[in-house]
């Protein structure tokens, strides 16, 4: 009898470089219909995890852990504990840092691929290949796939939100007097880095503009965004700034379209099927521009060009999308 694969695929950050994981382990899974998947993330990013319906278990990486002396050692030592006591039979390091390089190396298993920077940690893998940077971060995923002998069909892209997601978010809409069945506008302004941020502004802008036009607007965020996002909660937008992050999933579920900078929510968007339109200040083919959608982004070549980005030419954008949709 064949014995049963047990396999670790390891992305530990960041939200939008998990979710462009889904295809390379959907792809797995086609292959390896009745293996056991585990997927090795920070405890950060293992709420996002419960929308990977190929995933049958997901162990984690305390990061605040590992920046504390007094629990560092602690939290290594249980990892590398699982990592051996789970037997895996294959590892997929789909990050390629030093530390999952490491970690891949630790579970001993016999078959270990790795897509890596540098030359310096092929020691890590039984099979691997250098890092193409001028390709799409899922396309890369898949190269190494096919690589390695994993046979696939149509790459397949899809986030499967928890229905206990969509109930609390719907929930939300109806505490804000949203109405789920009415098109509305998710705007999430904010990225992780101030220079790939549109002026804020002029989402408001883009906002009034709509919500004149009969369209819902709302405005989401992570925690550190909320001082930020009371501007919009000023001008009569709900806003929604310390959401956790499948409930803020849910709410761009039950919207129409969803804009915003170069970060994962856009992404998470995307993997629901949803229509997105992406801000984008300066991209190289291998940056995480849209996968298979580049007619639905907005891109300029420097800062003070994608500063100058004209309002109008944003919202002659979402009218095509919002309204096409219908």
């Amino acid at each position: 009898m064949k014995k049963r694969a047990n396999i670790l695929i390891i992305r530990l950050r960041s939200i939008g470089d998990i979710v462009l994981t889904l295809p390379a382990v959907h792809a797995v899974r086609e292959h390896y219909p009745d293996a056991r998947i585990t997927y090795l993330t920070r405890s950060s990013n293992s709420a996002l995890l419960e929308g990977f319906k190929e995933v049958d278990e997901i162990l984690t990486l305390d990061q605040k852990a590992i920046t504390d002396p007094l629990r560092a050692l602690p939290e290594l030592f249980r990892l590398i504990y699982r990592l051996r006591a789970g037997r895996f039979s294959l590892v997929v390091d789909l990050q390629g840092y030093g530390e999952t390089a490491w970690f891949s190396w630790l579970t001993g298993a016999p078959k270990r691929w790795g897509s890596i920077y540098s030359r310096g940690r092929k020691w890590a893998y039984t099979q691997s290949i250098p890092r193409n940077t001028n390709l799409h971060p899922i396309e890369r995923d898949l190269l190494l796939l096919r690589t390695c002998g994993i046979r696939m069909s149509e790459p397949e892209n899809q986030f499967s939100i928890p229905e206990d997601a969509i109930n609390q978010a719907k929930a939300l809409f109806e505490k804000t007097q949203l109405d789920p069945e009415k098109p509305s506008l998710y705007i999430q302004p904010f990225t992780s880095n101030e220079r790939k941020n549109w002026p804020f502004m002029n989402y408001i802008a883009v906002a009034e503009y709509w919500r004149d036009q009969g369209i819902q607007v709302l405005f989401g965020g992570g925690p550190n965004d909320a001082p930020n996002l009371e501007l919009a909660r000023e001008r009569g937008f709900p806003a929604f700034s310390n959401t956790p992050l499948l409930v803020s999933a849910g709410l761009m579920h039950l919207s129409s379209l969803i804009i915003g900078g170069d970060t994962g929510m856009i992404h998470l968007a995307m993997a629901q099927n949803k229509r997105v339109l992406m801000l984008i200040n300066g991209c190289s083919p291998g940056q995480a521009n849209l996968y298979q959608h580049n007619e639905w982004v907005i891109q300029a070549n420097d800062p003070e060009s994608f500063k100058q980005l004209p309002v109008e030419t944003v919202n002659v954008k979402c009218r095509e999308l919002i309204f096409s949709a219908a």
